[in-house]
């Protein structure tokens, strides 16, 4: 069953979302399903920051607002999606990661554990019908800005969520055995 559910995961992006809202107490499982991925050294680096409602508005208009302030030439278009694409999703969590104080292992593989959680928050999206899409644009550097971090914790983008109408395309693969090597 598992391996039928791993295939059958898709980005679903906020443009095909409709507008019916994630009860919480998926929210809480979603996130349960997180917090079992596999940690080095056990120390459970991911952190999830959960925006609803005026929240979502919120970050669109800080993540606009940032982008025009630091690009060049700000393209329209762009502008609006940051401001547009927090709304349209139901839910959009926040992926942090919070670096081991005592940093007794590379820092990428806390960002593997935390990239881990969220493949298990993907997984059960896609069991209980709710799209999703990591999105990790150039302006998390700034997201101190609009979150208390704690110190050593980083944003490493944003996971929107939301129910949508239309099936996904099936996912296309190319074959594993042109991927691997195996020695004997």
């Amino acid at each position: 069953m598992i391996f039928e559910l791993i295939k059958q995961r898709r980005s679903v992006f906020p443009a095909q979302f409709n507008s019916k809202p994630i009860a919480k107490v998926d929210l809480k499982k979603i996130l349960e399903a997180a917090n079992w991925a596999p940690t080095h050294k056990k120390t459970e680096p991911w952190r999830f920051k959960v925006l609803l409602g005026e929240s979502k508005e919120k970050l669109g208009l800080f993540l606009s607002y940032k982008y025009m302030d630091t690009e060049a030439k700000p393209k329209e278009i762009k502008t609006r999606k940051l401001i547009e694409n927090p709304k349209k999703a139901a839910a959009v969590i926040a992926i942090c990661m919070q670096r081991d104080p005592l940093e007794r292992l590379p820092e990428w593989e806390e960002i593997a554990a935390t990239a881990m959680a969220v493949q298990n928050m993907w997984l059960c999206c896609t069991e209980l019908g709710i799209g999703s899409y990591w999105s990790s644009p150039g302006l998390i550097q700034y997201m101190g800005e609009f979150f208390d971090f704690q110190p050593g914790e980083k944003c490493l983008g944003f996971f929107y969520m939301g129910y949508y109408d239309e099936k996904p395309d099936a996912g296309i693969r190319s074959d594993i055995g042109d991927k691997t090597v195996w020695f004997e």
